[in-house]
């Protein structure tokens, strides 16, 4: 039984997956931290601290299968101490030659901060996996409609016609670089820590570099120039890659989820047959997906602002820090999950309308057009001057009723246009500037260095 919305057998689906949900359950966590205790003794048995055998015996051991999780759970309350009820629950299960040997000389920040890590590789490893799938997505939309029309809109009005093959493009690039962010900061927080007491490592005396060494390279982390027990940048960093990249995937949502209504209906989430959008409206089809994306970004950004409080921590140890981040590091790994999930299927079941893009560009008589006629006009009025004509052009014939052709031809100033040259300059086609040469650019560049 759970409280937790993530692990509701009901809505969970919406709040994690069951990938990241085996990873982050009590079982995977503990299995990780036996796999970091057992690590740990034969590291320590490498540089001769405890005998080979014992590190043999522990990691034959080092089952969660093996380990009663009610009598961790009871050890745990009972001692008022973080990992003291695995030690025992452990202890319990080993021959008497092993027992003294378990957890040598480490601290819970060396069991939790090393979890940590090998939380943030994992994660990561799904972040590169689902987020270049939400990339590639994106190109491949990016490249079909390279040369689709549509409204370019600011500030939620329409403005010059752009792409819908430049919109995609954007999508991609930003995803594409979140990617290239996790890649070069993987080495800063997959990171061992292993520092005893007060980060020193004085219980191992002169084995502690060897050790450290060990322990990380067997565990597949870095070794760190220094423990990073009130140093928890690594940890913010990771979290809030997390938020910003569930953020750009949060937008596309948004753009989806705007794009979707029926008065613009330019695209669409695939429909599902058997899919309710409403319990007392039956005819209501839902963003449902790019509507969770926006809810689902909003809660690991709340958790990289809890991250960004940890790194203000004292002395050389503070609980007040680390142990946020036991709370914040699982919920924003559950929640970013979801997102590249539900993102992936967003992209995939997505239908784009251009006939409803052509339309909505129509329906604007030629407005949108006004900055190439601005651009012809300057060399012969200067920019200025043609400024204030194509404004006054356009506002009175916007008022009037009237399309934009006919409002441009009421104004004298503006005859140095000829009309052959102006039907050239409201046609959408010759609006697109340099769109798809941006789309090929783009595509291009997708995966290499920025």
């Amino acid at each position: 039984m759970s409280a937790h919305p993530a692990d509701s057998r009901l809505i969970g689906h919406l709040w994690s997956t069951a990938e990241s949900r085996a990873l982050l359950a009590d079982e995977g966590r503990v299995q990780s931290w036996l796999h970091i205790l057992a690590t740990l003794a034969e590291a320590q048995a490498d540089v001769g601290l405890i005998p080979v055998a014992a590190a043999e015996v522990i990691r034959g051991h080092a089952q969660v299968e093996r380990i009663d999780l009610d009598l961790v759970a009871a050890e745990t309350r009972a001692s008022g101490h973080s990992t003291m009820g695995l030690i025992r629950a452990l202890r319990a299960t080993l021959p008497n030659s092993a027992r003294e040997w378990v957890y040598y000389g480490a601290t819970v920040q060396d069991l939790s901060d090393t979890w940590a890590a090998l939380t943030c590789r994992a994660i990561g490893d799904i972040m590169a996996r689902d987020v270049t799938a939400l990339r590639d997505l994106a190109a491949d939309l990016a490249r079909r409609h390279r040369d689709t029309p549509m409204c370019g809109r600011t500030h939620g009005q329409p403005g010059l016609p752009i792409t819908f093959g430049f919109k995609a493009a954007v999508w991609a690039a930003e995803l594409d670089r979140h990617l290239g962010r996790l890649a070069e900061g993987r080495r800063r927080w997959e990171v061992a820590q292993l520092g005893g007491a007060l980060g020193t490592m004085e219980f191992w005396g002169e084995r502690s570099m060897d050790l450290l060494e060990g322990f990380a390279r067997r565990l597949g982390l870095g070794a760190p120039e220094i423990c990073w027990l009130t140093a928890r940048d690594r940890v913010a960093e990771f979290v809030c890659l997390l938020a910003a990249t569930s953020a750009t995937v949060a937008k596309i949502g948004n753009e989806v989820f705007q794009l979707q209504r029926p008065e613009i209906g330019e695209v669409r989430e695939g429909f599902r047959a058997g899919t309710v959008g409403s319990i007392t409206m039956p005819h209501k089809r839902n963003p449902e997906n790019s509507e969770q994306l926006v809810t689902l970004s909003r809660v690991i950004r709340a958790q990289a602002g809890l991250a960004l409080e940890g790194m203000v921590s004292e002395h050389e140890r503070d609980g007040r820090a680390w142990k946020t981040e036991w709370l914040l590091l699982p919920e924003a790994c559950l929640a970013f999950s979801a997102s590249c999930t539900l993102g992936v299927a967003m992209l995939e079941g997505l239908e784009v309308d251009t006939e409803r893009m052509s339309h909505n560009l129509a329906s604007h008589r030629g407005y949108l057009m006004s900055e190439p006629v601005l651009r012809a006009l300057s060399d012969r009025l200067g920019k200025h001057t043609a400024y204030d004509a194509v404004y006054e052009a356009s506002m009175t014939g916007i008022e009037a009723g009237q399309d934009f052709a006919t409002a441009l031809r009421a104004d004298r100033r503006l005859d140095v246009i000829t009309d052959e040259e102006l039907r050239s300059l409201l046609d959408v086609r010759g609006a697109l500037g340099s769109a798809g040469e941006f789309v090929d650019r783009v595509l291009a560049g997708l995966g290499s260095p920025t």
